[in-house]
């Protein structure tokens, strides 16, 4: 397989191992960037998440009416206030630690986030969030546009993505990011244990400082290799991390575990992807009891014990979590007792310096062509906030970045001031 120059530092280690079935040590790291003093943990979910479950406009009849198996009682809501025009919301009922949280003024949510013509498509929708680019879903992510602003020296650990999947917004132009699944079992692979094991390690550190200046991909491959190498051992440090307070023992759970860990070691990780899926609520969406229930008290149990973990440590101050999923889903229940593919979603911050809230407004879900709050037939929730404006808040006030160069364009005017 042919590699140019500029498609080999673009791939960077995922196209190396791809194409050419590099050794096992080098299929999750890659260079990074070092980062600021700030740490800033994007939690996504995966699906489409059901604004109108997480949030719920429990005053307005329209939304009992178009959803009379699936609506969450008005009775079992988290009372969390009223937007600025008065539509009275609470969270779902699940979410007790998140509510917490916004009692004690740390949790911002932002109303009806999106954009215009919502792709209504997981792949294309992932990848929008992603590039924070509606007409083009390839190419940079806005973290890693971010990631490759950030001056040297060079951190190899400076971004952490908790799944195996580069996600889109972390994919650079210079820089990789390592996808570390488990800091217990990332460790140079050896088919031998013991002293054996520890020769090749060291033959392969000398292999990998040989960087000569005439042949670019094998100077490339080297310090990739060389960088990666150096993490082990920091990585290691995060598996001993025992927290303040006892995590749930899933997968959400875990991940969140590792991250307060990485932050608690200080091994020099400033931005951190984590996953929970499930959200492609179709069929069976039963909001209280069911499967969109479970998936609610993943979310809260991660969350609130990250955010007690961090508080209990001192850490809180100088940590964001950005919270968001690729799409809403449709206001009006369909014959399976879920929903479908929708538009406008919900975002959250949270943060000891996020200054917590309700930010937007919710829609009128009243069935009307002329309802400017929805779209498509007045079958989903028309966005108010442009998601890019969210980001331009964590990247210029929290990361300290320069928005307008990373997103093309100024989002900052009309953005939510979560910070």
């Amino acid at each position: 397989m042919h590699f140019t120059r500029r498609q080999f530092v673009r791939g960077g280690v995922t196209a190396f191992t791809f194409g050419f079935a590099a050794p096992q040590f080098l299929t999750e790291l890659a260079l990074a960037q070092s980062g600021g003093g700030r740490n800033l943990v994007v939690v996504y979910l995966n699906g489409g998440n059901d604004a109108l479950s997480t949030l719920v406009p429990y005053g307005d009849a329209d939304y009992y009416a178009r959803r009379p198996t699936i609506g969450v009682p008005a009775s079992a809501v988290l009372q969390v206030g009223t937007d600025r025009e008065g539509n009275v919301l609470g969270l779902h009922p699940s979410l007790t630690g998140l509510k917490s949280i916004f009692n004690d003024g740390r949790l911002a949510i932002i109303q009806r986030s999106g954009y215009e013509n919502s792709s209504r498509s997981h792949f294309q929708g992932f990848d929008i969030y992603g590039t924070a680019n509606p007409t083009n879903s390839q190419g940079t992510g806005w973290l890693g546009r971010y990631l490759d602003t950030l001056p040297s020296p060079v951190d190899p650990l400076v971004g952490w993505n908790t799944t195996r999947e580069t996600p889109r917004s972390l994919v650079a132009r210079t820089v990789g990011v390592p996808a570390i699944t488990n800091p217990a079992t990332y460790s140079f692979a050896s088919p031998n244990v013991g002293a054996e094991a520890g020769y090749e390690r060291a033959t392969a550190v000398r292999i990998s400082s040989h960087l000569p200046a005439d042949r670019p991909h094998l100077s490339f491959v080297n310090s990739t290799a060389q960088a990666a190498l150096g993490t082990l051992d920091r990585v290691a440090t995060v598996a001993t991390y025992r927290p303040s307070i006892t995590y749930p023992n899933n997968g959400f759970g875990q991940a969140l575990q590792a991250v307060a860990g990485a932050m608690n070691r200080q091994i020099g990780t400033k931005v951190f992807w984590v996953s929970t899926g499930g959200f492609d609520t179709h069929a069976n969406q039963n909001p209280v009891n069911g499967a969109y229930s479970t998936l609610m008290a993943t979310v809260n149990g991660g969350l609130i014990n990250f955010y007690n973990d961090l508080r209990n440590q001192g850490l809180l101050d100088s940590t964001m979590v950005l919270i968001f999923s690729e799409f809403g889903r449709r206001i009006t229940e369909n014959g399976s007792n879920g929903t479908d593919h929708g538009a406008a979603g919900v975002m959250m911050a949270l943060g000891g310096l996020v200054r917590g809230g309700l930010y937007g407004t919710a829609a009128k879900l009243r069935a009307d062509p002329q309802n400017p709050g929805l779209e498509n037939a007045s079958g989903d929730v028309r966005y108010e906030t442009d998601f890019r404006a969210v980001y331009a808040r964590v990247l210029d006030d929290w990361l300290g970045a320069n928005s307008v160069s990373i997103l093309g364009a100024d989002f900052r005017p009309g953005a939510p001031r979560i910070l």
